[in-house]
């Protein structure tokens, strides 16, 4: 049984004000290339919303809700919190691991999913971190993806139930769900390892609404996946459709109402609220369709139990094994509790 004796939370980050704006996103696309005046471009979408991203804030009730579920089920591990992108720095928190006497870590990333972007990325942050510290680091251990695990898919559902109780009642029955995530390369997504025509990253995100949208208003309303948040080249092939075309797209067929559901996402972070709050929004109401936006599970009491699940598991099991066929939904299994080296390389 491994030995655990710390839990980190490694996420995104996000600025805090007016003033951590353009250096956040200076690191978020450093090596880019990215012209500033695109730069600019996104910093008006933080200005909007006073310079501070949500994503923090929620970081830190995510923590609180997880230090007490912690001790209402026995685990006394003590918790830290790292950001690749923004104060808290990941390396910064490492390196209090290390003074604190840390020598091993179980890690909680708020991604669910397979792709580079989303789970390997992270990875590597961590082992940079470690290597920045030195060899007094305490290894740290990723647990596994969360895609279809029941905290996951029942807070979900039943933010989506509460968004659709928001819609006129006269459309409200035919709603039509449209689950959200983040685009990404074509490429980066085929490199997602092998799964369906375009890799785990829509296989994962695919099978996650299918999972949610059974669970909510009986099963009865039609659903389909959409992306958002590109952010590439034009000639670089992205997975498609954007949400906002494609909110074009059933207006057309003649639907009248729609539920935008974040499915890519764990918390309300910048891309949430102004790519869907603001601009989808914007979108549906030019084109006369009722609109509701479903919450993230991120701050919901069964999400803080999942992560104290996920850890639980992680600690009775030794090595690669899966962890139990409870602990997840629908047909694809338990992910594995580590990953290849190579895994999710692909185009970045």
């Amino acid at each position: 049984m491994p030995a655990y004796d710390a839990f980190l939370l490694v996420s995104f980050g996000g600025p805090e004000g007016p003033g951590d704006v353009m250096p956040f996103l200076a690191n978020v696309t450093r090596g880019r290339n990215v012209p500033p005046e695109r730069l600019a471009g996104v910093a008006e979408h933080y200005y909007a919303f006073g310079g501070v991203s949500p994503i923090n804030q929620q970081c830190r009730d995510l923590l609180a809700a997880v230090r007490a579920d912690f001790a209402a089920n026995g685990l006394t591990l003590p918790l830290y919190w790292g950001n690749r992108n923004w104060t808290p720095y990941l390396a910064d928190t490492v390196r209090a691991m290390t003074q604190d006497g840390v020598r091993r870590a179980v890690a909680f990333v708020t991604s669910a999913y397979s792709s580079y972007s989303s789970c390997r990325q992270y990875l590597d942050d961590i082992e940079r971190a470690r290597a920045a510290v030195g060899p007094g680091a305490p290894r740290i251990d990723k647990v596994r993806r969360f895609f279809n695990h029941p905290g996951f898919i029942e807070p979900f559902a039943g933010h989506v139930d509460a968004a659709l109780a928001t819609l006129p009642a006269e459309v409200r029955d035919d709603a039509h769900l449209v689950f959200t995530a983040h685009s990404i390369p074509v490429a980066m997504a085929e490199a997602s390892g092998p799964a369906g025509e375009w890799g785990r990253y829509v296989a994962e995100l695919t099978e996650a609404a299918r999972l949610i949208a059974e669970r909510t208003g009986a099963g009865a309303h039609r659903w389909s996946l959409a992306y958002q948040s590109r952010s590439g080249p034009p000639a670089q092939p992205w997975l498609e459709p954007d949400v906002r075309d494609h909110l074009g797209e059933l207006a057309k067929s003649g639907t009248q109402a729609v539920v935008v559901v974040p499915v890519g996402f764990v918390s309300d972070h910048m891309e949430v609220r102004h790519d869907l709050d603001v601009e989808a929004a914007q979108t549906a109401d030019a084109l006369g369709l009722a609109f509701a936006r479903a919450a993230t599970p991120g701050t919901s009491p069964r999400f803080a139990s999942m992560v104290t699940e996920l850890v639980t598991e992680r600690l009775a099991l030794p090595g690669d094994l899966p962890g139990s066929e409870d602990a997840v939904l629908g047909d694809m299994g338990v992910p594995s509790q580590t990953c290849p080296a190579d895994c999710c390389g692909g185009a970045r």
